[in-house]
């Protein structure tokens, strides 16, 4: 992907105070099921806001009530002060949407769809420059039912940001790209940020949401477990891990260290130590524990909580 050095302007003068995005109390049923249960949280301008959870966790239904397509049952969403549903054709212009699928026309070029996105826009960016910003010039021509889906991925970027937004959502915005496209729409994404827009981004690629996001919400069956920022969620002492033969009875380690460690196998042949902070003495027992096992434990070292480390802690491991 050719992505140029000329970036867009993205600089707009964006009132200060109040949050973006307001969600308070949001509480919705399906077929008697609580899909939300009491879902409350804020998005600030000038920031990235995560919404994190697990298949089934109520996101799609928080940004469809956000973004004025379903009803809650009960609570409030307020999109720069405004509500979504009575106000729609006064939020329209001030949104940025970033579907996964794109919801693009598919008959036109991929530059034209984003000239005529930014024909309905009084003051947009300048479409030549945010074209070369996301590399969209190698494939301008293209018609939209013949891009790749990382291809039209950016092209739904573009077509968001065209329009100066002061709020932004972001659907799953690495789907499909490769990691050279990955790291231009990260960089698109902290420069809308760094301008005043407020970004409210569901995906379940962790490391995207480590490395964009500012505040971090996660859900689970409804209703929010967490909320802090990726460093206040990851704040703990940090695991020691290994690799060994797959299948050593850990529960024997953690009979062998301090009180409070525990060791799981989350996947075969790595292992890992947690509860405990990691030193000489723990390394000690480790080696000698795998000593008595005939194994060695490859690759020991520490390595802190990660924000998928927090996620699985949350939401649990199992399929759903």
């Amino acid at each position: 992907m050719a992505v140029g050095s000329t970036s867009p302007d993205l600089r707009e003068v964006v009132p200060r105070g109040a949050p973006a995005l307001e969600v308070a109390d949001l509480r919705k049923r399906y077929r008697g099921r609580a899909v939300l249960d009491g879902v409350s949280f804020t998005a600030a301008r000038g920031r990235v806001t995560a919404l994190l959870g697990p298949n089934g966790a109520g996101k799609t239904t928080t940004v469809a009530c956000c973004e004025g397509l379903r009803r809650a049952d009960s609570g409030t969403v307020r999109v720069l002060g405004l509500d979504p549903h009575r106000d729609g054709a006064a939020l329209r212009p001030r949104v940025g949407v970033v579907l996964q699928d794109g919801g693009l026309p598919t008959g036109v070029g991929a530059l034209e769809a984003l000239r005529h996105v930014a024909g309905l826009h009084s003051h947009p960016l300048d479409v030549g420059a945010l074209a070369e910003r996301l590399g969209l010039t190698s494939f301008a021509r293209t018609r939209v039912r013949r891009l790749s889906g990382g291809q039209r991925q950016r092209l739904a970027l573009a077509c968001a940001l065209v329009g100066r937004p002061e709020l932004l959502f972001l659907d799953e915005p690495s789907a499909g790209l490769d990691p050279q496209a990955r790291l231009a729409v990260w960089d698109v994404v902290r420069e809308a940020r760094a301008a005043g827009v407020a970004v409210l981004l569901t995906t379940h690629l962790m490391e995207e949401a480590e490395r964009l996001a500012d505040t971090v919400v996660v859900v689970d069956r409804g209703r929010v477990v967490a909320t802090g920022t990726p460093e206040e969620l990851t704040r703990g002492p940090a695991a020691l891990t290994f690799t060994a033969p797959p299948g050593l009875p850990v529960r024997t380690l953690a009979l062998a260290l301090p009180a409070g460690a525990e060791v799981a196998e989350p996947e075969a042949g790595r292992y890992v130590v947690s509860g405990v902070a990691p030193g000489p003495q723990v390394a000690a027992t480790v080696t000698s524990w795998c000593a008595t096992h005939d194994a060695w434990p490859e690759g020991l070292g520490s390595q802190r909580r990660t924000l998928e480390d927090v996620f699985l802690d949350l939401t649990g491991r199992s399929l759903r």
